[in-house]
C-alpha cells in the first residue's frame, strides 16, 4: 500500500441548539490516500489485491482514529458507532472501492474497539480530487439504535487524483449532540 497523505479530524460538540451537550459527543474521522494500483487498467476481474489493501488500510485508519481519540482522553472501548467511505478517483473504477471496503476492511475495525455486532455502514464513488463524501454512521451492535444514527463528512482538496484512492473510516462516542429521537411505540 502506497499512502501520499494522511489526515485525522476529531470533532466535539459542546453544544447543539442553544443547549450544552448531556455526555460527549465526538466524531473522529482518519483518512488516507493511497495509489490505485488499478488506475486506468479499465475492467479487472481478480481484485484480490485491493481486498488485501481494505484490511491494511483499516489498521492505518483505526490506529489513527484510536489515537485521535486518546488526544480527548477517550478510549477505543467507549466507542458506540462507526462508518467507512471511499472516493475512487476518475481513473479508477467503483467496485474498487467495494473491494477495499467490504471483505476484509471490518475485522481490524473491530478488532480495535472491542467489537461490533452489525455492519459498518459505508459508502462510496468514483470523483476527482476535492470531491467531498458523507459517511453514515450507525451504532456498532445495533442498526436501529437511533442515538447512533449520525453522518461525517470528508473532503481532502488535493485527493483523489486520478489514480488515486481516499479511504476514510469514522467513528462515534456519545451519540448525536443532544439525541431525543425515539423509536415509535406499539
Amino acid at each position: 500500500m502506497e499512502i501520499r497523505s494522511m489526515t485525522t479530524t476529531v470533532h466535539q460538540t459542546l453544544s447543539e441548539a442553544g443547549a450544552k451537550i448531556k455526555s460527549d459527543s465526538v466524531i473522529v474521522t482518519a483518512t488516507i490516500v493511497v495509489t490505485n494500483p488499478f488506475a486506468g487498467k479499465g475492467f479487472v476481474e481478480d481484485l484480490s489485491e485491493l481486498e488485501e489493501l481494505g484490511a491494511e488500510a483499516a489498521q492505518v485508519l483505526v490506529d489513527n482514529a484510536i489515537l485521535g481519540l486518546k488526544g480527548f482522553g477517550i478510549e477505543s472501548a467507549e466507542v458506540r458507532s462507526y462508518g467507512k467511505g471511499a472516493i475512487v478517483g476518475t481513473d479508477g473504477d467503483r467496485e474498487h472501492s467495494a473491494a477495499i471496503l467490504h471483505p476484509r476492511f471490518g475485522a481490524p475495525v473491530r478488532a480495535a474497539i472491542g467489537g461490533g455486532a452489525d455492519i459498518i455502514p459505508g459508502t462510496k464513488k468514483v470523483g476527482p480530487a476535492g470531491s467531498s463524501i458523507t459517511m453514515p454512521l450507525g451504532n456498532k451492535d445495533d442498526r436501529w439504535q437511533f442515538d447512533d444514527m449520525d453522518a461525517a463528512d470528508v473532503c481532502i482538496p488535493d485527493a483523489p487524483r486520478a489514480n488515486e484512492i481516499v479511504i476514510s473510516l469514522a467513528l462515534g462516542v456519545g451519540g448525536r449532540p443532544n439525541a431525543r429521537v425515539k423509536k415509535p411505540g406499539p
